[in-house]
């Protein structure tokens, strides 16, 4: 059994997540797998792929190169009560990371207000 045969279900995933500019070569016994997922939690899903079928990681026949994208894939309406803080904590950023990509709508991290729609940075 080749490696992209034994990993093939990680390569289709990593096919159906979209990763960009994926490849996927077998060299000296490895398979190395390049590319740039959308966002961490896509990350994730392959990492969490490839322990389902090597568990402890010991054949150490794969390398995974896998970026993520550093740019802002969400956006948020600010509602009554909401504070950059709240909402970092909701999608799991932090406040600074929500200021710094929303400084041409925020001026005052303190006072944001209801109704503005603030882009939220991936992971």
């Amino acid at each position: 059994m080749s490696l992209q045969d034994k990993y093939r279900e990680l390569t289709n995933l990593a096919g159906d997540l979209q990763i960009a500019n994926l490849q996927v070569r077998e060299q000296d016994n490895v398979l190395y797998i390049d590319g740039t997922a959308k966002s961490a939690a896509d990350k994730e899903k392959l990492w969490n792929a490839y322990g389902e079928i090597d568990p402890d990681y010991r054949s150490g026949d794969v390398v995974m190169n896998i970026e993520v994208e550093e740019h802002v894939s969400r956006e948020y309406t600010v509602e009554a009560g909401d504070s950059l803080s709240k909402i970092g904590k909701a999608y799991g950023v932090s406040w600074q990371d929500i200021f710094e990509a929303n400084r041409d709508v925020i001026s005052n991290p303190d006072l944001i207000q209801p109704g503005w729609k603030l882009k939220i940075p991936t992971v």
